[in-house]
């Protein structure tokens, strides 16, 4: 293991516990490999979105947004504000009922978000990376009806779409945060399964 190495996975602990203060390396390249998982995860529940909201575009430019930025486009204050607008897309979707269309609203405002991962030990940032895959699947289960499996097997899609990039970033971050409901549920285990299977190679 290089010096390089060793400071990045072990330097941000503090008697095994991540030191919330100190900062992560992440390159350029790196983030654009986040937001490029990210948009992946998030594009296929744009369906069940557009389904029940045809005219709205703001969850699709958010994750095209995403993309841009994935490949080679530069982090600007566009991003932003496309994930803000597909937050109100979220809110609006809530609000009038169609659950299932705005955790897919969610998983887009997420996408834009990944790429500005912020370079700090918290567990919160974990929902950058993995947030888009988390709304996804908990969109995907709603729409069946609340149905557990198929939750489950959209986070195993996303375990196997998450290259040697996405895994050792995440490694570098404590694990997922507790809570946030059902959405919380899928990104914890989303998160253990990334976790585990690195740990098993």
């Amino acid at each position: 293991m290089s010096p390089r190495t060793f400071n990045r996975r072990f330097s941000n602990t503090v008697d095994g516990v991540p030191d919330e203060n100190l900062v992560i390396e992440l390159s350029m390249a790196e983030l654009r490999d986040i937001a490029g998982y990210a948009a992946a995860c998030a594009e296929p529940a744009l369906a069940i979105f557009q389904r029940d909201r045809p005219d709205d575009c703001r969850p699709r430019a958010a994750i095209e947004a995403a993309r841009a930025f994935a490949g080679g486009g530069e982090r600007t204050k566009a991003i932003r504000d496309r994930a803000w607008a597909a937050q109100r897309a979220y809110q609006e979707t809530r609000d009038a009922g169609q659950a299932a269309a705005s955790e897919a609203a969610r998983a887009a405002v997420a996408a834009a978000s990944a790429a500005f991962l912020h370079p700090l030990a918290k567990a919160t940032q974990v929902l950058h990376i993995l947030g888009p895959a988390a709304h996804a699947a908990r969109a995907f289960e709603l729409d069946a009806g609340d149905d557990r499996d198929v939750g489950a097997r959209c986070i195993q899609q996303a375990s196997d779409l998450a290259g040697a990039v996405v895994v050792d970033v995440l490694r570098r971050y404590p694990n997922a945060p507790s809570g946030r409901g059902r959405p919380g549920e899928l990104l914890r285990r989303l998160d253990a399964a990334l976790r585990q299977a690195a740990t098993n190679r």
